[in-house]
């Protein structure tokens, strides 16, 4: 007796909805604790002539001249130099939170002007500044350029990616730090990634089960304020046992995403429609084109023409209704589209159909 109590145990177990868990470091993220983008100006050097015509990107001759002038080396008046070997660039990146003094970070580089390509090109020192205009990294380094691009005397070519981008691993130094609110005040405050006042609740609740109550206070839909201790490398412990906590998020609003482009249809779990009917039907036009042969008679005064017959026949299937009760779930919705045989297109209208008559109950987007 008691093994078949547990063996229907199993059984009601098996039809319950799996629950799961996530990390806090997965759902959030820090207030404060952010990267930053930083942008500049230089020139790449040592091209095999792939560089950029200086007859249509004046402003890579008014670069190399400017850096020729802080060597002492000035051009005489007039002189406008052909230098394909050189290309005018723009350079980004990006600042990670708590970057210090002397770490370098990656680079991207790209080409401002027509050059070809900047394959074997050298970037030059290029100071990288912020939005506030302050230089916060200096960028220098060998390009490394996963495009190619070969052109032919006959003027053809090929092209493989875009070799008119590379990269530079570690390619520029922090000179300057910037300052995060992370070590101040008497909280710390987290954002949730997607806003969900059930969410924030839990976090919230998560929080105070395991340091006590009133740690926590969800302020809004996507804020969480936490205690914290002032002293910094407490704070950086207590962060660390914080953002490993597990807890069960929100389940999202219910969706049925469209993609035009493609025709890619995702409905989200909690899609229910009302009571409806939908009738779908198919129109397929067919036509066949036969070519023929007109032979004139013998003595005829005429000539042999190619002849094309056309024909074209129309077959429509017979349109099939179903009905959707009320409370319908996501199953039973793609169950009964699969029945009628319905496209990826013939779903997007009935689903268009079904929210114009207010039988959809979820919120349908079109991207």
């Amino acid at each position: 007796m008691k093994s078949k109590k547990i063996f229907i145990l199993l059984i009601l177990l098996g039809f319950l909805e799996p629950v799961w868990a996530e990390r806090i470091k997965d759902l959030t993220t820090i207030k404060g604790v952010r990267s930053n983008q930083l942008v500049g100006y230089g020139l790449v050097v040592g091209l095999d002539g792939s560089g950029d015509q200086t007859s249509q990107t004046p402003f890579t001759v008014q670069s190399l001249k400017a850096m020729l002038s802080q060597y002492g080396v000035s051009l005489p008046p007039g002189v406008k130099p052909q230098v394909k070997n050189v290309a005018a660039v723009s350079v980004h990146a990006d600042l990670p939170p708590f970057a210090k003094i002397g770490q370098t970070i990656d680079i991207t580089v790209s080409s401002l002007g027509n050059a070809k390509s900047l394959r074997g090109g050298s970037l030059l020192m290029t100071p990288l500044k912020g939005a506030d205009g302050n230089i916060y990294a200096l960028a220098q380094g060998n390009l490394i350029v996963g495009g190619l691009g070969v052109e032919g005397a006959d003027g053809s070519s090929v092209t493989i990616n875009v070799p008119s981008v590379g990269r530079v691993p570690g390619g520029a130094s922090i000179e300057r730090e910037i300052g995060n609110p992370f070590a101040v005040g008497d909280a710390i405050t987290l954002h949730l990634k997607r806003a969900d006042f059930t969410t924030a609740k839990r976090l919230a609740d998560t929080i105070n089960q395991v340091l006590g109550p009133n740690n926590a206070r969800a302020k809004d839909s996507v804020t969480v304020a936490v205690n914290a201790p002032k002293d910094v490398s407490q704070r950086v412990g207590f962060m660390s046992f914080i953002e490993n906590l597990e807890f069960q998020p929100g389940e999202a609003v219910a969706k049925v995403i469209i993609n035009s482009r493609s025709g890619t249809v995702v409905i989200g779990n909690h899609v229910k429609v009302y009571s409806a009917a939908v009738s779908h039907g198919n129109l397929s036009v067919t036509i066949t084109n036969t070519s023929d042969v007109s032979q004139p008679g013998p003595f005829a005064d005429g000539r042999t023409v190619e002849t094309v017959e056309s024909d074209i026949e129309v077959a429509s299937d017979d349109n099939r209704m179903f009905r959707f009760p009320k409370g319908v779930t996501l199953n039973e919705i793609v169950r009964a589209v699969n029945q009628v045989g319905a496209s990826p297109g013939d779903l997007v209208a009935i689903l268009e159909s079904l929210k114009q008559v207010g039988a959809l109950s979820a919120e349908l987007i079109v991207i």
